[in-house]
């Protein structure tokens, strides 16, 4: 495979061999690349499930395997095998054609092949594993014996601590620093990694100091990133890992490597912190995780869905631990996730309660948690006093426009609830909650009118704009004769050889358009088929649905080198056109498009 280097505003892209591309691309199984992070099920010839680029509830995420490409009906994801991997994975084109060909089981390039990115990637993991070797051996070794006391005293086994690989970050500045330039690496890989930092002076010193370690770990087993916690009352509390190139504190779930294996229920325990997680596999309930950072996010749901199927919430028994509870229920609520919430009774984390009361107790709170809904009336209701008329009037209301917004079944039950604990008719509630459902209606109905006479105003003024060409609105005869040409000479790359001295990129009034189309003819002078995946290492994700949707006009185009000579004759003509527009040109630039104009003889 070789790789050819393209000089473009100074810079020298490395562009992979196409050819290389082709056979690539036919040897990749897309319903192999997909099914590992998302659940299949057959839908006629193709493959239908939960998008994992968006939450949802209804799967409108489609697999065509015979195209080896895929569709998200919700939220416009698409592409085929490579841009599958680089959007799941946040990997660049070059680092997912790498993880393509180890799926592939084909060689990768050695001459020019630009793996700076991947080798940096490397180096960080490498470290990253280094350095967790060390914080473990400074955990075990004699003159540490606090740190090590730290767990044992809260019960940690040595084989728990062996298996979560829980370490000490010594108490001097460059211990680990030393360590690691004893193997070979940089200061500025350990920067890189934030094992490190560097003061305004240059000088480099250690990110975790007399603190435990707590190594984070993700599905494929790489050491990704680190917690660090005081083992006394200190502040801060905890020093996390900021993100590198090989972590994302917004998507990063603790124990999720050992969860995801373990959760033959699909069912996965969220938890606070490290300790609660640690705590509960200790004790045989493996599928328990925590997730990073200050708050929970759309991309911790995704990832959590790939896993499970019920998620059981289970925070801290204390305001905070609340507020994340609302805010936990909020992301996961968007997915097609049941969720459950934990009432906490007995002690204010899950580390406490298993500690003080083992195993059996913290199971039988789990079997007594709340769905959503209940636990959305067990908040609400302690908000009011519903002994009076005016607590309970603001109550019911406020459940009726929550419960409008489920399902019918959903209504009937809860309904029926709400008059038990208030002592209301059940028919007046139900008649609230329809209330409130066609009130949503009628907002819905109103604001869909609303975007139709803005669309369609749009169109009739010509203003609507195309992002990844926006001078296609100005130029909007010429941008359509471009996508034209390009679909007609991907069907028909023959047309090109024909007409190459008829028309070159110059001709294209479009810069977007006119990239695509060099793309294009160089992809025709390989001697390679027309095809989406051989753009993605040259334009942006966003770029590659405008490309999708030209490409596919070569089912609706007449498909002849007629169609072509029209195509290219507008073209020419917009030319001639826009360069003898005098308001637009300086006297020079009017007097030699004239020249132009007549050595054409147009």
């Amino acid at each position: 495979m070789s790789l050819t280097g393209i000089r473009r505003q100074g810079v020298i892209r490395l562009k992979i061999d196409p050819h290389y591309l082709q056979e690539l691309h036919s040897r990749l199984d897309i319903e192999n690349v997909v099914s590992p992070y998302v659940h299949l099920t057959r839908a006629g010839k193709n493959l239908k499930g939960l998008c994992p680029f968006h939450n949802e509830k209804t799967p409108s995420f489609t697999v065509y395997t015979g195209e080896n490409a895929f569709h998200c009906f919700g939220c416009g994801a698409h592409g085929d095998s490579i841009g599958f991997i680089m959007r799941i994975e946040n990997l660049d084109f070059i680092e997912a054609v790498k993880t393509a060909a180890e799926m592939a089981h084909m060689p990768l390039p050695e001459d020019n092949f630009d793996d700076s990115l991947i080798k940096q990637r490397r180096r960080i993991l490498d470290a990253n594993r280094e350095a967790a070797r060390y914080f473990h051996s400074c955990l075990m070794s004699d003159e540490n014996k606090k740190a090590l006391d730290y767990f044992l005293k809260r019960n940690l086994s040595l084989s728990t601590i062996r298996h979560f690989g829980l370490g000490y970050a010594p108490d001097d500045w460059e211990g680990l620093i030393k360590h690691l330039k004893s193997l070979g690496f940089t200061e500025n890989e350990m920067v890189l990694a934030n094992l490190a930092k560097r003061s305004e002076r240059g000088r480099v010193y250690v990110n975790f100091k007399n603190r435990v370690i707590f190594p984070i770990i993700d599905v494929r087993g790489n050491i990704i990133a680190f917690g660090g916690r005081v083992m006394d009352d200190s502040k801060p509390k905890y020093i996390n890992t900021s993100d590198t190139p090989v972590y994302k504190k917004s998507n990063g779930v603790f124990a999720l490597n050992f969860a995801k294996s373990n959760n033959t229920g699909k069912r996965l325990i969220l938890v606070e912190g490290y300790m609660d997680v640690i705590s509960l596999h200790q004790v045989g309930i493996t599928d328990a995780i925590a997730c990073l950072g200050t708050a929970f996010t759309d991309e911790m749901a995704l990832l959590l869905s790939r896993y499970a199927e019920e998620i059981y919430i289970c925070y801290d028994n204390d305001d905070a631990g609340r507020k994340a509870t609302e805010r936990a229920l909020n992301v996961l609520n968007k997915t097609g996730l049941k969720v459950k919430v934990v009432a906490m009774t007995g002690g204010k984390d899950a580390d406490e309660i298993i500690r003080t009361y083992g195993r059996e107790r913290f199971e039988s709170i789990l079997k007594s948690a709340f769905n959503e809904i209940e636990y959305t009336i067990e908040k609400e209701s302690s908000k009011y006093i519903l002994s009076t008329d005016d607590g309970k009037t603001k109550f019911l209301t406020e459940m009726c426009r929550y419960l409008s917004q489920k399902s019918e079944i959903e209504r009937s039950v809860y309904a029926s609830r709400l008059a038990s604990m208030t002592g209301s008719d059940e028919k007046s509630i139900s008649a609230a909650i329809d209330g409130f459902i066609r009130k949503a209606q009628r907002e819905r109905n109103a604001l869909n009118k609303s975007n139709r006479l803005k669309e369609g105003a749009q169109i009739i003024s010509g203003s609507m704009t195309d992002t990844n060409n926006p001078e296609k609105t100005r130029y909007l005869s010429a941008a359509k004769a471009e996508e034209r040409l390009i679909a007609v000479f991907a069907a028909n790359p023959d047309f090109y050889k024909k007409l190459s001295g008829s028309v070159s990129p110059d001709d294209f009034v479009t810069g977007f358009n006119k990239r695509i189309f060099e793309h294009e003819i160089t992809l025709i002078s390989a001697g390679v088929d027309i095809d989406y995946y051989q753009f993605q290492q040259e334009f942006s994700p966003g770029e590659m649905y405008s490309i999708q949707r030209i490409l596919n006009l070569k089912n609706s185009v007449a498909n002849t080198i007629t169609e072509c000579y029209d195509c290219i004759e507008k073209l020419k003509n917009h030319t001639v056109a826009v360069s003898l527009n005098p308001n637009e040109m300086s006297d020079d630039e009017y007097l030699a498009a004239i020249s132009k104009k007549k050595e054409r003889g147009t």
